[in-house]
């Protein structure tokens, strides 16, 4: 495992054939990274969170970081492929993506695909591993460009899947439809509970059961990944310029805002990205 870990570490990016159980065994696994879980074949048995879970031929679980499992049973013939990302990666614009899908795929990560969607996803895979195996510096770029591209495939194969008109009305999708359009402008909680007409209180617990993070969370994550977006990819803009777009009164009270929640200031930010 220590080894699997420092490649990752290294790689950013890494693909996992042949896996045939938890890391752990039967003992409970948390994995710091992000995690694709493709079954192939058998049948797994397991608790996410302590929520009864499985993960069978053609199914496809998006693990956040931070998140349990642990086995119940599984099959002799078990087989699947996982795709690991180191958690750090989770912060590059490229990829911010998958934190948009996040509040989706905490609660319920696994979809299960047809036989068509399957051979899909593995060509995808194959090309992500094929990828991997090229000497150039920029090979991790190359795969976070071919990892977004699969996450926006299979969350469009997930769409298809479920019962996304009950999915619609959860607290949390409401709250993620208004957060995208208002968050420029509104940082505090209070103005979302009023969007769908419950109490701070209240609409932050149903978030927090809903997604696994609080509403105060997704609102300072949203914030941030917009401001890294315009940080990394607008060079044209100042730092001004950027805290004018993202609602802040002056540049200052944006900075130390960006650093509160980073560790950075947008000046550092921006000069190693």
């Amino acid at each position: 495992m220590l080894v699997n870990a420092l490649k990752i570490k290294e790689n950013g990016i890494v693909v996992f054939d042949d896996v045939r159980g938890l890391p752990s065994g039967e003992e409970p696994f948390t994995s710091p990274d992000y995690v694709i879980c493709i079954g192939h074949r058998g049948n797994m048995q397991m608790y996410y969170d302590d929520m009864p879970d499985h993960s069978s031929k053609q199914t496809v679980a998006v693990v956040f970081p931070n998140h349990t499992l642990r086995m119940e049973s599984k099959t002799e013939d078990y087989l699947a492929t996982l795709v690991v990302v180191d958690a750090s990666l989770l912060d590059d614009p490229l990829l911010r993506i998958i934190n948009q899908m996040r509040y989706r795929y905490e609660p319920h990560p696994w979809v299960e695909l047809d036989s068509r969607e399957y051979a899909v996803i593995m060509h995808l895979v194959g090309v992500m591993r094929e990828t991997a195996s090229i000497d150039t510096p920029n090979r991790q770029h190359f795969m976070m460009s071919q990892l977004e591209f699969f996450m926006r495939l299979l969350n469009h194969y997930r769409s298809e899947k479920l019962d996304e008109q009950s999915h619609d009305n959860r607290v949390s999708t409401l709250f993620h439809n208004h957060l995208v359009q208002h968050f420029r402008t509104h940082r505090d909680v209070e103005f979302y509970a009023s969007m769908v007409c419950l109490t701070p209180k209240h609409f932050s617990t149903v978030v927090k059961k809903e997604t696994g993070h609080t509403a105060a969370w997704w609102i300072h994550r949203q914030v941030v990944s917009e401001a890294k977006q315009l940080l990394s990819m607008r060079p044209d803009l100042n730092i001004q310029a950027i805290a004018d777009m993202l609602g802040f009164s002056d540049q200052a009270v944006f900075s130390r805002y960006f650093h509160r929640e980073t560790g950075l200031y947008p000046t550092e930010y921006r000069a190693h990205s």
